[in-house]
């Protein structure tokens, strides 16, 4: 029989070896690791006898998630469960004071980097240039104990300043730091805060996992794109946002439009619509209806696409100029003459000429910060003019979208010059240009 007392309870040294372990560990997540103990079989009763905590307080740091900053504690904790004190940041000379061995390490950090600093400022670099690519040692950024409105605005003002990149430059440009960014804001979960503070963080994080999934699909990484669409849809849900709702729905119907799913892809956006008419948000609709017109023009039904396309205007027309949610409102009557031009494009040789207006309509419309969408327009108005036999126009556009697609960070675009391509392939045999055209496209989607 057992007759140790709770407070000499061995633990079994492997446990710090979990990498779970070893992550609380290395950013001090006192909660995490207490729960991660408890997984193990060690009682708070236990933890805190072990720690020279009183259990409340063990119960407490558990339960809220609070950091414990304090030096002498997080010895206590590390010595007490038989930590190793370097997994923790923490010297392993405990004869010194806290002050001063946190006073000594200050010393010699200080001086390492004066003398690194001197070097690099009068004398030559050591080293190869190469460790620059090196990521530095991850370090947790510390979250508020309490969040209010003005934390979550600044996560609303992140996603919102990421998307404008997003827009302009392409998705390679921000994914990693939409991704970090969300890293560090869903851990505002764990604060405490009002209910009506806690929902709207979760909306941020559903939009923030929105703009995550879109910029996933934008370079081409569609398992993770899914994934956090998928839990951006569950958030807004949660946070009873239907208007974002129906946007991350539109989303993935993108997604699998792109992959030509036109079948998944109407399901999505007809589960969209149901949630922007919930919202009561008519510029929502209208987005939706134009790219429900769209998958059903690659079908062939020109009735059902030109029913949806003229909801789309009816609906956009009655909606309020300046009351839609940030991630709508990028789509206006550009996108809808962009939209009408696709459409045409899809419905065959008596369509050409009308999608040639609607494309350039959409192209002299465009706002210049919308570069990757220019970049869409511009490569199907090249491959409807090399369609109705305008190779000199559809060669020179063809050739503007190019340049475009090299200065973006988007294989969506890239992707969508393929069609392009295999038109100027077709005309290459009695068009020298073309066959330049096809090659420079060749060369950068192989790259």
């Amino acid at each position: 029989m057992n007759v140790s007392p709770p407070s000499r309870q061995d633990i079994d040294r492997r446990v710090w070896e979990d990498p779970a372990m070893r992550q609380a560990l290395a950013v001090r997540d006192i909660a995490a690791i207490f729960r991660l103990l408890a997984r193990r079989g060690l009682s708070q009763r236990v933890i805190a006898a072990r720690t020279g905590q009183a259990q409340s307080e063990v119960c407490a740091i558990v339960a809220s998630g609070r950091q414990v900053m304090a030096y002498d504690v997080l010895s206590r904790i590390a010595d007490g469960l038989g930590i190793p004190r370097g997994y923790m940041g923490l010297p392993y000379d405990t004869s010194s004071t806290p002050a001063t061995a946190s006073r000594r390490e200050d010393d010699e950090q200080a001086s390492r980097l004066l003398a690194h600093a001197a070097q690099v400022t009068v004398g030559a670099i050591e080293g190869s240039v190469e460790q620059w690519a090196d990521p530095l040692p991850h370090v947790a950024t510390p979250v508020p104990e309490r969040i209010g409105i003005t934390d979550v605005a600044q996560v609303e003002s992140a996603t919102c300043a990421q998307r404008v990149l997003d827009y302009q430059h392409g998705g390679g440009v921000c994914r990693s730091a939409v991704a970090a960014q969300l890293a560090w804001s869903q851990q505002l979960l764990r604060a405490s805060c009002s209910p009506e503070v806690a929902r709207r963080l979760h909306r941020a994080l559903a939009d923030q996992h929105n703009l995550a999934g879109w910029t996933s699909f934008d370079v081409g990484l569609y398992g993770p794109a899914r994934d956090h669409l998928a839990r951006a849809l569950e958030q807004a849900r949660y946070a009873n946002d239907p208007s974002l709702m129906a946007n991350v729905l539109y989303r993935m119907g993108r997604v699998y439009l792109h992959c030509g799913r036109v079948q998944e892809t109407l399901r999505f956006f007809q589960l969209g619509q149901i949630c922007a008419q919930d919202a009561s948000c008519e510029r929502t609709v209208a987005m939706l209806c134009a790219n429900e017109a769209w998958a059903y023009a690659l079908l062939g039904n020109a009735e059902l696409a030109f029913k949806s396309i003229n909801r789309a205007r009816d609906e956009l027309d009655r909606a309020p100029e300046h009351s839609a949610p940030s991630w709508v409102t990028f789509f206006g009557y550009t996108d809808l003459a962009s939209t009408y031009g696709m459409i045409h494009a899809c419905l065959g040789p008596a369509h050409l000429e009308t999608a040639v207006d609607h494309l350039t309509e959409a192209v002299a419309g465009r706002d210049p910060s919308m570069t990757r969408s220019r970049a869409f327009e511009l490569t199907a108005l090249a491959a409807v003019y090399l369609k109705a036999g305008e190779m000199t126009k559809g060669i020179n556009i063809g050739r503007q979208a190019v340049t475009l697609a090299t200065e973006l960070h988007s294989m969506r675009v890239i992707d969508r010059l393929a069609p392009l391509q295999e038109i100027a392939v077709r005309r290459s045999d009695h068009h020298h240009e073309a066959r330049d055209l096809a090659q420079r496209i060749s060369a950068l989607r192989a790259a």
